[in-house]
């Protein structure tokens, strides 16, 4: 009988079963984590900029195997979860002089792109010790910034992967759930935005996420090989109002539900956040729902 898996979107058939039982035994020397590669490599399983899906092919190959529909050669040894168990950043110093200007004063502004830079510990250090929900490791996609201003850091901005399922967003665009599940890669979520404490400077905030939009989706496509086309971001109504980013044209496309991902029940078990978006495309909505291969922006 024909038996079908859905693993992390992909259906996996029983002759791809087959497939990897057979390149499990013509390897009997590999590890796991060799032939998770190996079999990325023979169904070209790869991201957009061309690396290896080898954790996801790796938690596939896991999967099939506790089901006992391979097997696979014993564990050689344990690999520690670097997330696990993360220390907290380390203090980076940095010159926290009062700076009480107009915006005008201190143009230009600097963006650096520091995600895999020597200065991607000083935003970790900054956004740990500054932002009031600290830092989190990010998993996944992400991208994370640096504004600069007379040489000296003055604002950080975070962005990663966007949630899978969102109804308010997902309202707003329109799309179906296939094209949802194809093109969830294209939209980017800002999960920290951090103005140091003593920075004081009159529309800021909302000029640093106009200069945002302008950079986010090349700089994307640069590290990852392929655009963003669609920003979102959640703000919470009993700290903030969101007016820098209403100042700044991002659209109020409604509320979360309170449930996680991963939520039992329909009962709201966290806060209800305010969903805020805003396309980087005109023509976002047709981009997002087409099925074809996309181009680049």
């Amino acid at each position: 009988m024909q038996t079908n898996i859905c693993y992390r979107h992909r259906v996996v058939t029983d002759s791809d079963v087959a497939f990897i039982r057979q390149l499990v035994a013509e390897h009997p020397e590999s590890s796991r984590r060799d032939l998770s590669k190996k079999l990325c490599v023979a169904w070209n399983w790869v991201q957009a900029n061309g690396a290896l899906r080898d954790m996801v092919c790796r938690g596939l190959m896991l999967k099939l195997h506790r089901e006992a529909l391979i097997e696979l050669p014993p564990v050689r040894r344990e690999m520690r979860n670097p997330l696990a168990r993360r220390s907290a950043p380390a203090l980076v110093s940095v010159e926290a002089a009062a700076l009480q200007a107009s915006l005008a004063e201190i143009r230009p502004l600097e963006f650096r792109q520091v995600r895999r830079t020597a200065q991607e510990a000083l935003f970790n250090s900054l956004i740990e010790h500054h932002h009031y929900l600290g830092y989190t490791q990010p998993v996944g996609e992400h991208l994370k910034y640096l504004v600069f201003a007379r040489g000296q850091p003055i604002a950080c901005m975070a962005f990663s992967s966007a949630a899978r399922h969102l109804g308010s967003r997902d309202r707003f665009i329109g799309w179906d759930k296939q094209a949802r599940l194809k093109n969830i890669g294209l939209l980017a979520y800002n999960t920290r935005f951090l103005i140091l404490p003593w920075v004081t400077v009159p529309h800021l905030a909302s000029h640093i996420l106009g200069r945002m939009a302008r950079v986010l989706s090349a700089d994307w496509q640069r590290l990852y090989g392929h655009p963003i086309y669609f920003v979102e971001t959640f703000i919470d109504p009993q700290r903030f109002r969101g007016t820098c980013y209403r100042a700044a044209n991002w659209i109020d496309l409604g509320q979360t539900t309170g449930r996680g991902k991963d939520a039992p029940t329909h009962k709201p078990n966290r806060p209800i956040k305010q969903v805020l978006g805003y396309p980087l495309v005109k023509d976002f909505r047709r981009r997002l729902s087409q099925l074809a291969k996309q181009e680049a922006a």
